[in-house]
């Protein structure tokens, strides 16, 4: 059946479209069109019409780095679970890291993860292969088969990667296949810590992560991606001098790009307040001025995507004193809501957003995903900027709880998610 959603305000960065019009999606789950002009256009029969009248359709919003716990932590997020937390938040694509048990780091487990997703998914899920087995950071997995299987980017995870002369020959077979090579910037030797290391920490008598556990690691893969010509993908940063060096890399025509997390955007490290175990993040909060420079940097496109890094822990992780629980938090049902803060307080053009949260990501690791230009996939999110809600442990859908946003109220919401035209999510 043909869906028509008429009188919406579209954003298609895709297009640098930005105005009020029709998309009609055939029954193929195909766009037939979008834009002003697809308001004079006839419908099939049998066509169901909505009126999105003072609403914002996007592309769906893609979502580089999630976390779940399939296969081998099955109680902290399914992919099935996953998978309905992203259409919440408008999240039509989501590309899942390999910190499985076991990890993703071969043939069969690449199938797993495509034919889970296909079963029982309501979203597009692609997987990311490990860089190296085991994630141990010594040996190289089968780039080439991992990638004929249907891994969109090579990525060690939440494991630092030391050795150069592994990090250097991956960065070389990722040029000769065109795959992107993610890597998290940690130094594993400095960046041991409990939070931003400064006064605060000082205070609270926690031990600190300095900035420098960053950037050096950050600096040497942009060195090494120059040298071997690869494309690579920081995938969050989190201080002023990262995105300085990001910017450098780019002037320089590495093929270099990057992401910043939500809660990198949203939060900062005062944020931790009494020791608040849903604030302990990898990397860190950091300080406001951190903060603000990652606002700038994305607004200018230094930093290149938003990601949710939707990492879900439990009670047996996160209900224990600070310095003993896990990093990471939920995020993909409240990405586009808190991203929309930084449109209404003007800091971040919509259109720039947008291209963050959906375009961008598409282009960077090869999805089909991130326009609404006819012919593709009706992968459609429908905002509405200006409903407030609250964000609450009980109107959560993902199976962990653990969110920074516990209690926050926020402006703006995705009231409708369509998936290739079918409709996997609606709150009206």
């Amino acid at each position: 059946m043909s869906t028509v959603l008429k009188n919406v305000r579209i954003i298609d960065p895709s297009r640098n479209l930005d105005e009020v019009g029709t998309i009609i999606i055939g029954a193929d789950g195909n766009i037939l069109a979008a834009g002003k002009d697809a308001q004079n256009q006839g419908f099939p029969e049998g066509t169901t019409v909505r009126d999105a009248k003072g609403l914002v359709a996007t592309p769906g919003l893609v979502d580089a780095r999630v976390f779940v716990g399939e296969p081998g932590a099955e109680h902290r997020e399914t992919i099935e679970s996953a998978s309905r937390a992203a259409a919440a938040g408008g999240v039509t694509s989501m590309i899942v890291m390999p910190d499985t048990d076991p990890v993703i780091d071969d043939i069969a487990l690449v199938e797993f993860v495509k034919k889970t997703a296909r079963d029982k998914a309501l979203v597009h899920v692609y997987p990311a292969a490990a860089l190296t087995k085991g994630l141990r950071g010594d040996e190289m997995t089968e780039f080439g088969m991992l990638k004929e299987a249907g891994a969109v980017a090579f990525t060690n995870g939440r494991k630092a990667l030391s050795d150069t002369a592994v990090l250097r020959r991956a960065m070389t077979y990722a040029r000769e296949l065109g795959a992107v090579i993610a890597l998290e910037t940690r130094d594993q030797y400095i960046g041991h810590g409990d939070m931003n290391e400064g006064l605060l920490a000082s205070w609270l008598g926690l031990s600190g992560i300095p900035k420098e556990a960053e950037i050096i690691p950050l600096e040497r893969d942009l060195r090494i991606a120059a040298l071997t010509r690869a494309n690579y993908h920081a995938a969050k940063i989190s201080v002023r001098e990262s995105a300085d060096a990001m910017k450098a890399a780019k002037d320089r025509g590495v093929k270099a790009t990057c992401g910043v997390s939500i809660n990198h955007l949203t939060l900062n490290e005062n944020d931790i307040g009494e020791y608040r175990t849903f604030f302990k993040l990898s990397p860190p909060l950091r300080s406001e001025d951190d903060r603000m420079s990652m606002v700038e940097a994305l607004k200018d496109g230094t930093i290149d995507i938003i990601v949710s890094s939707h990492d879900p822990q439990d009670v047996d992780t996160k209900r224990l004193p600070f310095s003993d629980a896990a990093s990471g938090a939920v995020g993909l049902e409240t990405m586009l809501s808190a991203a929309l803060r930084l449109y209404h307080s003007d800091h971040v053009p919509l259109m720039r957003l947008i291209d963050a949260l959906s375009t961008r990501p598409a282009r960077i690791f090869g999805l089909d995903a991130g326009t609404l230009k006819p012919g593709a996939k009706a992968d459609i999110t429908l905002i509405d900027l200006d409903e407030p809600w609250l964000v609450s442990e009980r109107n959560l859908v993902s199976r962990s709880k653990n969110t920074p946003f516990e209690d926050a109220r926020f402006t703006g919401r995705t009231v409708a998610t369509y998936v290739a035209g079918k409709l996997v999510h609606s709150t009206h």
